[in-house]
């Protein structure tokens, strides 16, 4: 079986506009109060799990990849996973203090990951996707076509519980990646499958960059959306 390593796909979340600071990692987003965002740790993990699958139950992919029989415990073992450990393992996932809201990325120079990381990987996949395995990986191939051939911050999940929505707390974890983007001049790019998320990321500076539906079965729209770097401030 071929590896496989992050399901590419963003959490329906919707928030505000947003503008990024030059430094520093609390960031104000027009909420009443300013929610600190920080890189997540070890121990974070199963609390990131939990974000990941309280935001995703009612999300349109969750039900068309994840089998009905067990949902909740795919979802749960997918968040955990590429969600939560592979991202925070490589020092790509931010999260609020309270651990409310999540993104996960992979970065430009990601490498492969350790032989027991991907072992647990190539284990859990069958069992997180099932039969909707290969549509699933082919849709991800189809997702991928517009992605920029430069080095480029990719997307892999963004998820608020819902106590915490419409407070600008997804588009703050967002911030570090964004800023950094930014800094060093690289595009950062995402697959998503709902016009929610296309608005929403739209609003972070997102533009689609390629559209098509997933394979085989042609259920949902699939949009590539690519962030190009934004001119900072002199």
């Amino acid at each position: 079986m071929a590896s496989f390593r992050y399901p590419r796909i963003s959490c329906a979340v919707r928030e505000r506009h947003w503008t990024i600071p030059r430094s520093g990692t609390v960031v104000s987003w027009g909420v009443t109060e300013t929610p600190v965002v920080r890189a997540a740790t070890r121990a974070d993990v199963p609390r990131m799990a939990a974000t990941l699958a309280a935001a995703y139950p009612d999300y349109r992919w969750t039900s068309w990849a994840l089998p009905e029989d067990g949902r909740a415990q795919r979802l749960s073992r997918w968040a955990e996973l590429w969600g939560g450990l592979v991202p925070v393992l490589d020092g790509t996932a931010w999260v609020t203090d309270d651990v409310s809201a999540v993104a996960a990325w992979v970065a430009p120079d990601a490498g492969e990951p350790a032989a027991d990381l991907q072992a647990v990987i190539d284990r859990d996949l069958p069992r997180v996707f099932g039969a909707r395995q290969p549509v699933v990986a082919a849709s991800e191939r189809l997702g991928a076509l517009g992605r920029p051939d430069a080095p480029h911050w990719w997307l892999t999940a963004v998820g608020t519980r819902p106590a915490g929505r419409h407070q600008g707390l997804g588009t703050a974890v967002l911030g570090p990646v964004l800023e950094r983007c930014d800094a060093e001049r690289v595009p950062a790019a995402a697959t998503v499958y709902t016009s929610t998320v296309v608005r929403w990321l739209q609003r972070s500076g997102f533009a689609v960059t390629h559209a098509t539906r997933t394979a085989v079965d042609h259920e949902l729209p699939v949009w590539t959306m690519v962030r190009q770097p934004r001119r900072l401030a002199s």
